[in-house]
């Protein structure tokens, strides 16, 4: 009984670890192919969203309004 429980155990770890192995070395396979072939290609920059005025009468105006409603 002892040994069934250990074939099976080393069955089960001897599966796993194989199937780690061939993910690995397929995610490595993929990582080399995928940017030749541009099956992902890369979403283009994103455009820079226009700054606000840095105007100080507009900060002046929102911090009056701000005292004013105490």
């Amino acid at each position: 009984m002892l040994q069934q429980g250990l074939v099976l155990l080393v069955a089960g770890m001897g599966i796993a670890v194989g199937f780690l192995a061939l993910l690995a070395v397929v995610t490595a396979i993929m990582g080399k192919v995928a940017p030749r072939w541009k099956l992902f290609p890369e979403p283009a920059p994103k455009q820079a969203a226009p700054k606000a005025a840095a105007d100080d009468t507009a900060i002046a105006i929102a911090i009056a309004v701000a005292n004013s409603r105490r």
